[in-house]
């Protein structure tokens, strides 16, 4: 009998004991399945006007995303390839929004049809694109918004948001009266000055080897003072295939974003002529991964207080890619440049993701306004570790500094030395405004420079250990004895005009392995430098 009762009282515990693990994982099943990730995820589609292509990238991304870009105006432009994409996204779960570079003007009727089809699946309109890098950029005036030289920062500020605000208003802003939806863009550059103008949400690009926390820290400021939205596009990192990072990196760039607090986070697709897409199966991967880390990592809310603003001066529209990025395109940096990246310098060391870029708009004297603590331009106490503090002045009123000068078109090469000389060092600074914060504490630092290569040319310059890099360089944290390998390009074509052909080629190497490919084991920090000079040559008819 005694065995029979102990029997039974072990059938009952293991049947407990299974029905707890069974409720246990029920239970966490359904709240996995019931988290409803609080930040959009999506791709760019930015190619081609094929409709079926379109739907087979839908049915690629649906699992794991929830919003999507029709960025490809063949079929953005067109109605019926519209409606047919939009309403296959729908069906898919998703949201959408469409890309349009030109005012609705008899389209707007559309507006309100997708409105009253698809409800809140269709978010809005990204409407035009890159307005503020375009500026600093200085591309033709028939893409900028500042024409002619203003006479001081403070003109400019005004006419670049004026002339966006009356962009926005004739194409998309007067239509919102009967139909409400969102208006946003990306750029990499004056995200101030972008939601002044009246965007909802501003994407910072994750392009090139721009510094990403300082691009979050500028875009998040402005959104937060705007009471408005932000997230990032992950854009090229080369200007040539694979045009984007690795898969893995792409998935820390939307880590990142997430952490910081993003509400939106895109990867772009297409190619240099917008004709095929550039998604290899690590870059779906990457999206899949983060998707789920997405479920498994939900947010809490974070308050303002929790991080610290540094303030920029009123209409200061300076670029933030480096010493010699450009004031609103038209000026070089000034005497006010260096204590500003030494003082960002500082702040993104101590504070990381705890620092916000602002400006001094309307800025109640006293208040903090939300921030645990303000950090001002002018503030002398702020540590200046990059660069001496330069002579105090005052800035109300800007003074007219004097304007770039024109430079020389390529197909008049007698003056081939105009593009500015590039020293090694300043070409790693130039990869962000504060290149202190993203270095490693290992054995040796190991720098690698370009020198000679313009503005004209972003791509691919040389590589370190199979990676590519660009003309602003790299700086590498590596143990003693350790090996590397190097490679400069040694010709590099920039543009073939109808008389010349100009490439930059490689005249030099400096440092302690002075060839074109090498290898160097690390004993102590040091330098390696290419040196290119630009070549002219009259092109083949």
């Amino acid at each position: 009998m005694t065995q029979l009762k102990t029997m039974r009282l072990a059938i009952a515990l293991v049947f407990l004991l299974f029905l707890q693990v069974f409720l246990t994982h029920g239970l966490y099943s359904s709240v996995q399945a019931a988290i409803v990730p609080d930040v959009y995820v999506g791709i760019d589609m930015a190619y081609g006007d094929s409709v079926a292509e379109a739907k087979r990238l839908v049915d690629e991304v649906s699992a794991y995303t929830n919003v999507f870009i029709i960025g490809c105006k063949g079929i953005t432009n067109n109605t019926t390839r519209l409606n047919e994409t939009c309403q296959y996204i729908v069906d898919k779960g998703l949201d959408f929004i469409v890309y349009k570079d030109t005012t609705l003007g008899r389209n707007s009727s559309w507006v309100e049809m997708a409105r009253q089809t698809w409800g809140e699946y269709f978010q809005g309109y990204y409407a035009f694109d890159e307005l503020g890098g375009w500026q600093i950029d200085m591309q033709p005036s028939n893409l900028r918004m500042i024409v002619d030289m203003p006479a001081n920062y403070s003109e400019a500020a005004r006419i670049f948001v004026n002339e966006t605000k009356r962009y926005l208003d004739r194409g998309f802003t007067r239509f919102r009266n009967v139909t409400q939806f969102s208006l946003v863009t990306s750029d990499y550059a004056l995200y101030w000055f972008d939601y002044d103008a009246g965007y909802d949400a501003v994407f910072a690009e994750f392009c090139w080897n721009y510094d990403r926390q300082l691009n979050i820290a500028l875009c998040r400021g402005a959104a937060n003072m705007h009471g408005k939205d932000w997230g990032i596009m992950i854009t090229w990192k080369y200007n040539e295939p694979p045009y984007l990072a690795t898969g893995h990196e792409v998935y820390e760039d939307m880590i990142l974003a997430y952490e910081n607090g993003a509400k939106y986070i895109f990867l772009f697709d297409a190619n240099e002529g917008w004709t095929q897409s550039v998604l290899k199966q690590e870059h779906f991967d990457a999206l899949k991964r983060f998707w789920e880390y997405v479920k498994q990592n939900p947010r809490l809310p974070k308050s303002t207080s929790d991080r610290v603003a540094y303030v920029l001066p009123k209409d200061y529209g300076y670029g933030f890619r480096g010493p010699e990025d450009k004031i609103w395109g038209f000026w070089e940096a000034d005497n006010l440049t260096g204590r500003i990246c030494a003082n960002l310098n500082y702040l993104l060391t101590k504070y990381d993701r705890k620092l916000d870029i602002i400006y001094d708009y309307n800025l109640i004297p006293g208040s903090t306004h939300g921030y645990g603590q303000l950090f001002f331009w002018n503030d002398t106490s702020l540590p200046q570790q990059s660069a001496p503090p330069p002579p105090s002045i005052t800035i109300e009123p800007f003074p007219n500094p004097a304007q770039t000068e024109t430079p020389v078109p390529i197909e008049k090469p007698e003056s081939p030395m105009d593009f500015a000389t590039v020293i090694a060092i300043g070409s790693v600074l130039a990869v962000v405004a504060v290149p202190a914060y993203l270095l490693r504490k290992k054995d040796f630092n190991i720098t690698f420079g370009v020198t000679g290569i313009g503005r004209d040319y972003f791509g691919p310059v040389f590589t370190v250990d199979g990676e590519y890099h660009d003309k602003y360089g790299a700086s590498l944290w590596w143990e003693s004895r350790s090996t590397h390998t190097y490679e400069f390009k040694s010709k590099i074509l920039v543009s073939r005009g109808k008389q010349y052909a100009k490439s930059y080629v490689l005249d030099s190497t400096t440092g302690p392995s002075r060839d074109q490919i090498g290898s160097l084991t690390v004993s102590r920090s040091t330098t390696v430098t290419g040196n290119y000079r630009a070549v002219f040559e009259v092109s083949q008819q």
